[in-house]
């Protein structure tokens, strides 16, 4: 099937026609008038054309929860106490977990987004529940959404009192996940618990995403040590840290000598601005931490990162629209990068986190695009305008239209 996306807008201004062909970019000219009788033609009317977004780390299994699993406290173990309470209290059953995902995934969609890594939680309690209704929406949107599941373990995994998590953990990689995940930092024994999940994945054949340091306290660091036992053991698979809150609060020689040590252990890392902003910083009355890692120094260091939301309506973030434009204009407000970046960490650069092919806009790239009725890079972000086409393999998956009226008497 061949389709022309017809008269789209670059990012460097440019009109042009995308001529797909197979899934993929098989040219990219200048706008014309006439196509080959048969063709698909799609007349974008001067639309922004992008690289698609995606999500590097989203919990599908609690979003859309806000109004259920209240967080009078506002902080992170407030967050995770009033769910786990939530939680053991049969809150949360098979049935409106899967509706509840399948809901996140389908506003992921309508938003320009053609990937998303979800983080799922695993753990004694509930067992797989939630893992399995999330792997049943993941087959839902089959072909229109790339879908990664972590298994999130609960605390604790080491030592006789995690017996039982680890056990969950067992089953969730019998039934079938894509990365292996945790808490550190959580855990009695953080070190443990990410020789475990390191040799867990390497049994397994797969990578790790590991909520790392989600915390503003300097002397939690358990990101170093997930550098040097991924050097020190030879971890051949993807390895991803998110967070990385506490990275954010070291001297800046510090931070400089950690981030060539996670560049050189590949580690990438995912931070999340809109659940840090709103969960961290509650202890500090005064010059208030923003909660987000240490950008430049990874940056320099060649370190790959890609920003992510998070927690979408839930405990952990009341708000949240499931936008990735509101992630990027975050990132520039809190993290001060310039929005091409911006773009590029909520595009591309999680591409890259989940081994994908990058949408370069060049011939043979993947045809993966979100097409935004926006003037430029810049404007879509500080907009966010709802008038959207999404495109995956260069077929029309998801499209939403903004009307606007001023109404004068």
């Amino acid at each position: 099937m061949e389709r022309v996306l017809h008269n789209a807008t670059m990012a460097d201004g440019r009109r042009v026609d995308v001529h797909i062909a197979d899934g993929r970019i098989a040219s990219i000219d200048p706008p014309t008038a006439g196509h080959p009788p048969g063709m698909a033609v799609d007349d974008l009317d001067g639309w922004l054309l992008l690289a698609a977004m995606a999500e590097p780390h989203a919990h599908l299994d609690k979003a859309l929860t806000a109004e259920r699993v209240p967080n009078p406290e506002g902080d992170l173990m407030g967050a995770i106490n009033a769910w786990m309470h939530a939680a053991e209290a049969g809150e949360f059953t098979y049935e409106n977990t899967l509706e509840r995902s399948s809901r996140a995934m389908e506003l992921l969609l309508v938003h320009g987004v053609t990937a998303v890594r979800t983080h799922v939680n695993v753990g004694a309690d509930t067992g797989v529940r939630s893992l399995l209704a999330v792997r049943e929406a993941r087959q839902r949107f089959d072909g229109l959404l790339d879908v990664e599941i972590v298994a999130l373990t609960h605390s604790p995994m080491t030592g006789p009192d995690g017996a039982d998590n680890r056990a969950a953990l067992a089953e969730a990689l019998e039934i079938g996940i894509d990365l292996v995940g945790g808490a550190p930092h959580l855990d009695p024994n953080g070190a443990q618990l990410t020789r475990q999940a390191l040799a867990a994945a390497t049994e397994a054949g797969i990578g790790v995403d590991l909520h790392t340091d989600e915390t503003l306290d300097p002397s939690v660091l358990f990101l170093r040590d997930l550098a040097h036992q991924v050097i020190d053991s030879g971890f051949e698979h993807s390895v991803t840290a998110s967070h990385c809150v506490s990275l954010g609060m070291q001297t800046p020689e510090l931070q400089a000598t950690i981030a060539r040590e996670v560049a050189e252990a590949g580690i990438s890392v995912v931070p999340l601005p809109q659940t840090n902003l709103f969960l961290q910083g509650r202890g500090h009355p005064t010059a208030t931490p923003r909660g987000l890692t240490a950008l430049r120094p990874l940056l320099d260091a060649g370190v790959r990162v890609a920003a992510g939301a998070d927690n979408v309506q839930d405990p952990f973030n009341p708000v949240g629209r499931s936008d990735p434009l509101e992630t990027a204009a975050l990132m520039i407000m809190a993290a001060h990068v310039r929005p091409d970046l911006a773009y590029r960490l909520v595009s591309n650069d999680v591409r890259g986190v989940m081994g994908m092919a990058p949408v370069t806009m060049s011939p043979g790239d993947p045809a993966d695009f979100a097409a935004i009725d926006a003037e430029s890079t810049r404007a879509a972000i500080a907009d966010a305008p709802m008038s959207r086409r999404t495109y995956r393999a260069g077929r029309l998956v998801a499209s939403a239209d903004q009307v606007v009226a001023i109404h004068r008497d």
